[in-house]
C-alpha cells in the first residue's frame, strides 16, 4: 500500500493545477473539480535550446543522411551549418519530445545542385554538434 501512496504524491518537479467548472444548471450549483498534472523539468534546458537558434555549428560525430533528393548519401561529419529551430518547443513554447531536436541548415559547397550549392536540412541531437564561436 506504500507503493501506491507515494505514487499518488507529486514530485517536486511537478506542477499542479486545479481548475474549478460551476454547471450551469438551475437545480443544482454544483462544482466540479478537474485537476491538471503537468510536468515541467526546471532549469537552464529550455533557456539554452532557445539561444541556440541561428547558431553556427559543426557536426562531430561520423553521420551519414540519405534523404537528400539526387545524392544517394552525404557525409555530414565535420560539414557546418546554422540551427533553424529547436523542433522540441512547439506552438505558445508548448515542449514536446522530439528524438532529434534540433533542425539544423547546411549548404555543401562541394555538392552543385539545379540552381548552385547543394542547401538541405537534417535533424540533430545536442551531442552530434559543437557550438561554433562567431567571428
Amino acid at each position: 500500500m506504500s507503493s501506491i501512496s507515494t505514487l499518488a504524491t507529486p514530485l517536486a518537479f511537478m506542477k499542479t493545477t486545479t481548475t474549478r467548472r460551476n454547471s450551469s444548471s438551475s437545480s443544482s450549483s454544483s462544482s466540479r473539480r478537474m485537476m491538471t498534472i503537468r510536468c515541467d523539468v526546471e532549469g537552464e534546458e529550455g533557456e539554452s535550446s532557445q539561444t541556440k537558434i541561428g547558431a553556427r555549428v559543426r557536426v562531430k560525430v561520423p553521420l551519414k543522411v540519405y534523404h537528400v533528393p539526387k545524392v544517394p548519401e552525404i557525409d555530414l561529419t565535420g560539414r557546418e551549418g546554422h540551427i533553424k529551430q529547436n523542433v522540441s518547443f512547439w506552438k505558445d513554447n508548448k515542449r514536446i519530445s522530439a528524438n532529434l531536436p534540433y533542425k539544423v541548415e547546411f549548404i555543401a559547397n562541394d555538392i552543385q545542385g539545379p540552381r548552385g550549392p547543394l542547401k538541405f536540412v537534417a535533424h540533430l541531437r545536442d551531442d552530434e554538434f559543437e557550438e561554433l564561436l562567431s567571428e
